[in-house]
């Protein structure tokens, strides 16, 4: 039978939008397939780390009847990657097997049993739905992503808090030395906090997936589960258990010593003082004083450098050092002209956030330098 017939770019992108979690390599070899459910024409694809279940629905033709049965997600991505994009590819299914053709090039592919499947459980107790646009939650998680720690130990810091309560979205993330916050509004009211932590790889694949557009995506959190809806995609993916630290005793409140100034002008500064910085220590050293931000880096060949930035500021003067990644950090991952930094001492956290906007605030911890 012929399971579809459409345009390779069709089934590719189809393919491709579910097949992020796919490993080529795994203990279970039938968690390197995608499960392929054909009614009609529509054929729905499946993917599962036993962690996460990707889950997306395309018309592609083929015989009106139906299918089911998994088969190796990289192969067909790379076989029809190597086609080109207006060719109609036609995959058809017999003894165990299916056949991918286009033009004149034809392949054969094992597949194994839709029923070994291992499908994610669906949690039972699903909170309320809410929504926003996709390009809002995408702005949100560039804003934090960065700041989520990698293989920490605290394995609750290794992804996102997600906070829905009343008519608020906040996203957290930190490793222990920075946190960052993001903020959004939601157009209908939570009746009760829903609170969870999204694993990292949850994250990193929700990047690649959410698209710059105002299309909404349909968020519910369980006890134990997340599920998003968007683009005709559903995204289940367990949750981090554990508790998240208390983030609102780590935003510092009324520094005395505040500056605005340029993020791109900062940015370009730092990122050149880093350059002399040496591989494993990071330090910058951030003098301010009234009229003047200076950075420098050295290291230790005894190099050194050394950058000036005007500032209309005319408090304390402050010697303070950082590790030059999370400052670089923060501002690429900004668009905004200006940034504020808001200061204490030498010893005191540093909060960095937009003028005139109260969604997002950076803290990071000065390092002895």
């Amino acid at each position: 039978m012929i399971v579809l017939k459409a345009a390779q770019a069709q089934v590719l992108e189809a393919l491709q939008s579910v097949a992020g979690i796919v490993e080529r390599r795994h203990t279970l070899p039938i968690l390197a397939n995608v499960l392929l459910r054909k009614n009609g024409s529509t054929i729905e694809f499946t993917t599962s780390d036993l962690e996460i279940q990707v889950r997306t629905q395309a018309e592609l033709g083929g015989d009106a009847s139906s299918f089911n049965t998994t088969v190796g997600a990289r192969k067909l991505i790379d076989i029809l990657r190597a086609l080109p994009p207006d060719q109609v590819v036609s995959l058809s299914a017999a003894q165990n097997k299916l056949t991918l053709q286009g033009g004149k090039s034809r392949f054969t592919l094992q597949t194994l049993p839709s029923d070994d499947f291992p499908l994610v459980n669906e949690s039972v107790d699903f909170g309320p739905t809410f929504s926003i646009p996709q390009k809002t939650l995408r702005l949100l998680v560039n804003q934090v992503h960065f700041a989520m720690a990698v293989h920490d130990i605290r394995y609750y810091l290794n992804g996102i808090l997600f906070i829905a309560e009343g008519k608020t979205l906040t996203l957290v993330a930190t490793d222990g030395s920075r946190l960052a916050l993001a903020q959004h509004p939601l157009d209908t009211e939570v009746p009760s906090k829903q609170e969870v932590i999204l694993p990292r790889k949850t994250v990193l694949e929700l990047q690649r997936l959410l698209k710059d557009e105002e299309t909404p995506i349909e968020m519910r959190f369980a006890n134990n589960q997340a599920k998003f809806a968007f683009s005709g995609m559903e995204f289940v993916t367990k949750l981090v258990e554990g508790k998240f630290p208390d983030y609102n005793r780590v935003i510092p409140k009324n520094r005395k010593n505040n500056v605005v100034l340029g993020r791109l002008p900062l940015l370009q500064a730092l990122q050149r003082a880093a350059i002399l910085t040496s591989e494993k220590f990071k330090g910058v050293r951030v003098n301010l004083e009234p009229g003047l931000l200076r950075i420098a880096s050295s290291n230790a060949e005894q190099e050194e450098a050394k950058e000036e930035l005007e500032v209309e500021y005319g408090g304390d003067a402050i010697e303070i050092g950082f590790n030059v990644t999370y400052l670089i950090d923060v501002l690429a991952n900004m668009s905004q002209d200006m940034v504020k930094l808001e200061l204490e001492d030498s010893t005191a956290s540093t909060l960095f956030s937009i003028p005139d906007q109260t969604g997002f605030k950076y803290v990071v911890m000065p390092m002895r330098i």
